[in-house]
């Protein structure tokens, strides 16, 4: 195994406290260690910045809905393609790319690591296998449980036996599918709108034939992953997504989790208040105070950037809303018992009210957090914008003059409901990007071995050349390095890793079987034994990381 030194550099490793100190990183055996020999690979990082490699704590690149997203956007794949050489594959580009561009296109920005949001259950085979073949990164997905059936009649049993077979059916879900961690997206409106076309309005509406409400989906499964003791905090994508007034429902589920550990998925789409006319407002300031006083809560952004991007969501609801506003393509699709999908192409337009309105939150979002480990990085790729926008997005955090001339763009009336007018002349420090881009994504993934530089970290590091165009410097590191091999160097692939497979476990009662096994008779068209994932070649080799509660 390589052994390199990375000499000179200001390292930002905010989780080991050090802030642009000037000291020298060693490498060896996939590792930080504290020293390497004299015949150690030296890289002289003299005037450049050193980080951790970037982890995203929430994108979606693999998956039926990415397949579909894929399908509906064929401009952009086909004006971007990627040639086969004698190392890399072939493939495209475009706003979803490929399995293998995907690797190779968040290797060249500098991130190791990325998290497949939202997964049915039912289609864990095809993820893994998505997965498998995206190469440079280490990868993981969570599992979408906030409508499915089973778990419904679960909930609907009396007692704290019930609570306990929940808790266990959360761990056997888990390690049937090969998942990382669970994910709630409109829990219980995404089933009643498969029902009969509704939408929840109120966390104590009730699901038609189930007779429970998204109030109890949260506290149950939210409670399940919390006593389980994951190594990440159920992932909530919150009701009403999108809808004018919904950051009161944000705020009532964060009051409904309150106490226990929670991540909120791109909060910047669940934000907005009511104003005249019924046009969205901000209520950024809000659900930033809430997260203050909350600190076992966390959010990531969901950034929206102006031009072309693609919704897509398990939040059927929200594609069958954009449709409805005039797109040109969409695709809606049910997966039985379990969750749904729908996906539109769409472009953030800088003269749109609501559209500028939505850039405008993102930005306060970050601007006015009072901590930085609270709110990390993310457009919900690629619903907000492609993760190639991350660049973009930390300029117009570092660089108020930039961020100005992006504001003078923009439909005045919308930002003037923003407190981007306001003065607001915080500028992100090398640091605090190093916190939302890596240390607190890692941290709340429960990933110890990652977003950090210390002793017997995973030697995955980020080397930027130190440039006055944050833009330009984040674009292109001139050197990343994954897993103790250089790969990158000056924009340019050197080396193709697989990158691992992360999975989290959790114990169990094996007897839960006997609870879920005539429950799947009733509900799936899948016999319950032919649906864990067993075939090796998808599911190993995986690390696995262990809940606190096993």
């Amino acid at each position: 195994m390589t052994e390199i030194r990375i000499s000179g550099g200001a390292v930002h490793d905010p989780a080991n406290d050090v802030d642009g100190a000037v000291r020298d990183v060693c490498l060896k055996d996939g590792k930080v260690v504290e020293d390497v020999g004299p015949g150690a690979r030296r890289i002289d990082a003299r005037g450049m910045v050193v980080m951790p490699g970037g982890v995203d704590i929430h994108a979606h690149i693999a998956g039926p809905k990415v397949n579909g997203a894929r399908k509906l956007t064929p401009d952009t794949r086909r004006d971007d393609p990627v040639n086969r050489t004698s190392m890399l594959r072939s493939g495209t580009g475009g706003l979803v790319p490929s399995t293998f561009t995907t690797g190779y296109r968040y290797s060249l920005l500098g991130y190791t690591t990325v998290v497949e949001a939202a997964a049915p259950p039912l289609a864990a085979r095809h993820v893994l296998a998505e997965l498998r073949d995206t190469p440079m990164i280490d990868k993981a997905f969570l599992i979408l449980m906030g409508n499915n059936q089973v778990l419904f009649e679960l909930m609907r049993q009396p007692g704290g036996a019930a609570s306990e077979r929940l808790r266990d059916a959360v761990a056997w879900w888990l390690e049937a599918t090969g998942g990382y961690g669970v994910k709630l997206v409109n829990p219980g409106g995404v089933e009643l709108f498969k029902r009969d076309n509704g939408n929840v309005h109120s966390l104590d509406d009730h699901v038609a034939g189930f007779e429970v409400t998204p109030r109890q989906v949260l506290e149950a499964i939210g409670g399940a992953v919390d006593e389980l003791g994951l190594p990440h905090p159920v992932h909530v994508h919150a009701n009403n997504l999108g809808l004018p007034g919904n950051a009161d429902t944000t705020l009532e589920t964060m009051r409904t989790l309150a106490g226990r550990q929670a991540h909120f998925a791109h909060l910047q789409f669940h934000a907005y208040g009511r104003a005249s006319g019924g046009l969205p407002s901000s209520r950024a300031p809000a659900l930033l105070d809430h997260l203050s006083d909350h600190p076992e809560l966390t959010a990531d952004v969901g950034q929206v950037m102006f031009g072309e991007a693609v919704t897509m969501t398990a939040d059927g609801p929200v594609g069958a809303l954009l449709r409805d506003l005039g797109a040109e393509a969409w695709l809606n699709h049910d997966t039985e018992v379990e969750t749904g999908c729908g996906i539109v192409p769409y472009r953030y337009r800088a003269s749109s009210y609501v559209h500028a309105l939505q850039w405008g939150i993102g930005l306060e979002l970050f601007l006015l957090g009072k901590d930085p480990w609270q709110i990390m990085l993310s457009t919900d790729h690629p619903n907000g914008g492609s993760f190639l926008s991350y660049p973009k997005l930390i300029r117009l955090l570092m660089d108020r003059g930039f961020r100005d001339e992006e504001i003078g763009r923009a439909n005045q009336r919308a930002i003037r409901r923003t407190a981007l007018t306001d003065g607001l002349d915080r500028e992100y420090t090398l640091n605090e990007i190093a916190i939302i881009t890596r240390a607190a994504p890692a941290r709340r993934l429960g990933l110890r071995d990652k977003g950090h530089l210390g002793i017997g970290a995973d030697a995955d590091v980020t080397i930027y050349h130190d440039r006055d165009d944050r833009e330009e410097m984040f674009a292109t590191p001139r050197y990343v390095i994954k897993g103790g091999e250089l790969v990158v160097e000056e924009g340019e692939l050197h080396r193709v890793e697989d990158g691992v497979l992360l999975s989290a476990r959790a114990e169990f009662d094996p007897e839960v079987s006997r609870v879920l096994e005539p429950l799947f008779g009733e509900r799936y068209t899948v016999a319950f034994e032919h649906y864990p994932v067993r075939d090796p070649a998808l599911r190993e080799p995986a690390r696995v990381i262990e809940a606190a509660g096993s």
